[in-house]
């Protein structure tokens, strides 16, 4: 993928995490993929061998949305859920995060996503504020990394489908 090489995570404060990736599609066409079920299911389900069973989004400030992720061979689920803090289409989406079994300390996450134009491609910075350092440590130990960037790079490849 060519711009697999423009996945850049940072740590801009003891709180939290920052993911930077830069996508060869419109900025609306990217803000779909992070908020609608038939796209999110393409993209967002992390490492091979996983699916997006249930994807739920009811796209509004105080709406709810629903993941679950499953596992193809053993059957395992991990769901989360939480609720949409601010949405401005097509630049911006605030939402909480709380896992089903929690795999770092504290109650949850708040997670902005910001998308900025760059001429046909569209920079997406999404920041994930943890309750405390021990918890925003927890996360990068974890897996999680690894699943975004593949999941990153599917969504490179849907992007590339849809654009034809």
């Amino acid at each position: 993928m060519k711009n697999a090489d423009t996945l850049k995570v940072t740590t801009p404060s003891d709180r939290e995490i920052q993911i930077t990736r830069l996508f060869d599609a419109p900025r609306q066409l990217v803000f779909d993929a992070y908020t609608k079920p038939e796209l999110l299911k393409r993209w967002l389900f992390g490492p091979d061998g996983w699916s997006l069973a249930v994807c739920e989004v009811d796209l509004r400030v105080g709406g709810k949305y629903r993941y679950v992720w499953r596992h193809l061979q053993n059957g395992k689920e991990m769901g989360m859920g939480g609720e949409i803090r601010e949405l401005v289409v097509p630049e911006r989406l605030v939402s909480t995060e709380k896992f089903d079994e929690a795999w770092y300390p504290g109650e949850g996450a708040l997670g902005t996503v910001v998308l900025t134009e760059q001429g046909k491609r569209t920079l997406v910075t999404q920041t994930i504020r943890y309750e405390a350092k021990e918890a925003r440590d927890a996360a990068l130990q974890t897996g999680m990394m690894d699943g975004m960037k593949a999941g990153y790079d599917r969504l490179d490849t849907v992007f590339a489908e849809l654009q034809q």
